[in-house]
Parts: structure tokens; C-alpha cells; sequence
């Protein structure tokens, strides 16, 4: 089964981009805040298991690379959430107007 990954902007269907870009950004979020607290875990892990210090290290070092990413794509989504929600009153506006030429 493939999985197909859209990276293209829905622009006919805002309201479909925003909730997409909202879901994308909670779970960027939801990552981050586990990679920070696995990065803490193990950092407290070294002072706990101090003969694999350098597992530990390494590990905390590669969850909070994880994190900042994650962090990263989260406010990049941040912004996708506020383009979508601007075309998507551009819509509404162009709606508006459409119809009160109609009358």
C-alpha cells in the first residue's frame, strides 16, 4: 500500500488546507514535547547509569535534534495555518461579493 504524501495547497478548498495544516501542526507539537521529555530522561539518565554515560548522552543528543525539528516543522505549520486562513476569508470576501452583484 503506498501512502501518498501532499505537499501541494488544496487553493479551491481552504478550509480543507486549514484543517489539514492544523492537524499536521498538533501532531509537530505532540513530537516535539516527546523529544524534549526523552532528551530530559535520558540527561537525568546520566547522572542515574553513570558506566553508559555515553549511550545516554548520544541518545539525549539525537532526541533533542528530534525536537528542535519537530519544533521547527510546528511553527512552519504555524504559518501554512495562518496563509490558509487568510485565502479562506478572501474566499468569503469574493463570495460576498459575487452576490451583491446578483441583485
Amino acid at each position: 500500500m503506498k501512502h501518498h504524501h501532499h505537499h501541494h495547497h488544496d487553493h479551491n478548498n481552504p478550509a480543507k488546507d486549514l484543517k489539514h495544516h492544523k492537524h499536521l501542526e498538533h501532531l509537530a507539537e505532540a513530537g516535539a514535547a516527546m523529544a524534549g521529555a526523552y532528551a530530559l530522561h535520558e540527561k537525568h539518565q546520566i547522572k542515574k547509569d553513570p558506566q553508559h554515560a555515553h549511550s545516554h548522552k548520544m541518545a539525549e543528543e539525537v532526541a533533542a535534534t528530534i525536537a528542535v525539528g519537530a519544533a521547527g516543522f510546528a511553527l512552519h505549520e504555524h504559518h501554512m495555518i495562518k496563509e490558509a486562513k487568510h485565502r479562506l476569508k478572501e474566499e468569503k470576501h469574493h463570495d460576498r461579493r459575487r452576490h451583491h452583484h446578483h441583485h
